[in-house]
């Protein structure tokens, strides 16, 4: 139905004459008898009757004019949420790799006392995943990563923005490593090394076959451990040594981090949605919280722009 004539109904019954409709609309007479007409063949009920020189509202008018009251609320609220005006109102689905928490948590604490009508809910997966449930529809917003030395074919779909980039770092036995940047050379000192990757990180197992490769030699992988803890342990006890992003990384006794420098580049994160869905304010609002939680947090962040 249409929502003028659905407004037109409403004045009806407010003001009991078409005349009275007619000026407080601007339409003529004639025009708005013919709305009415329509909006009865819409219905498919009688919506009004003569009543003397007057018209009055059927039972089914008047119920239909009841609806119409919160139906046109509804609009104008939904119209003033889109036009930047009142409190934002919806469901945000946000999907984030396990380590993106520092920067997403607070984001979301910020959100929940500044826009209490934005209702976020997170769902965790590697970024792999994350790219497929972004397509699919079964997220709206997600932060995601790439290896600068091994850059994403981002879905042509989507729409994705840097945030910045984090450091990687070389978990390492202190009693055989240091904490200065890694070069090809010292990388070498651990061709005969045991090597710890995920099990659900197929690009990070590419990334250190790639910077090994690069030193001149080819990982033996012997660990495929996904929790921190473990993988920290096993790096302690002097079992393996592995990559792990800056955020992540505990200083505990027995291990050393060395940045990797160039030998492994760094990780570059974004935010990527759906190309379009940008213009709802409570995406826009999201991800402009994600952002400045992400400053001070992650290195090289750059202006975001959603445009």
């Amino acid at each position: 139905m249409d929502f003028t004539r659905l407004r037109l109904l409403v004045e009806l019954d407010r003001l009991g004459t078409m005349v009275a409709v007619s000026e407080v609309t601007g339409m003529s007479t004639s025009a708005v008898s013919k709305h009415f007409a329509v909006l009865e063949k819409e219905a498919r009920v009688p919506l009004i009757v003569p009543d003397g020189r007057r018209v009055r509202l059927t039972p089914a008018g008047r119920r239909l004019a009841e609806h119409a009251v919160d139906i046109l609320a509804r609009v104008e609220q939904a119209q003033a949420e889109f036009d930047g005006e009142g409190e934002p109102v919806g469901r945000v689905d946000l999907v984030m790799y396990t380590s993106a928490a520092p920067v997403v948590l607070p984001a979301l604490r910020r959100l929940r006392e500044d826009h209490p009508g934005i209702d976020i809910r997170l769902t965790e997966h590697e970024s792999d995943q994350a790219l497929t449930l972004l397509q699919d529809g079964g997220a709206d917003l997600g932060i995601v990563y790439q290896y600068s030395i091994l850059p994403r074919d981002f879905p042509g779909t989507l729409s994705v923005h840097p945030v910045g980039t984090e450091g990687l770092l070389l978990a390492q036995p202190s009693a055989d490593g240091d904490s200065r940047t890694l070069t090809r050379r010292k990388l070498r000192e651990f061709s005969d090394a045991s090597w710890i990757a995920s099990p659900f990180r197929g690009d990070e197992e590419a990334l250190i076959r790639r910077m090994c490769a690069d030193a001149g030699f080819i990982p033996r992988i012997a660990h495929r451990i996904d929790n921190l803890r473990l993988f920290e342990d096993l790096v302690a006890a002097r079992s393996g040594v592995g990559v792990v992003p800056r955020l992540t990384a505990e200083t505990r006794r027995g291990v050393a981090h060395a940045p990797l420098g160039e030998v492994g580049g760094a990780r570059q994160v974004y935010l990527a949605g759906r190309t379009g869905t940008w213009a709802w304010r409570p995406i826009r609002l999201v991800a402009r919280y994600l952002h400045e939680s992400a400053t001070g947090i992650l290195d090289d962040v750059p202006p975001l722009d959603l445009e």
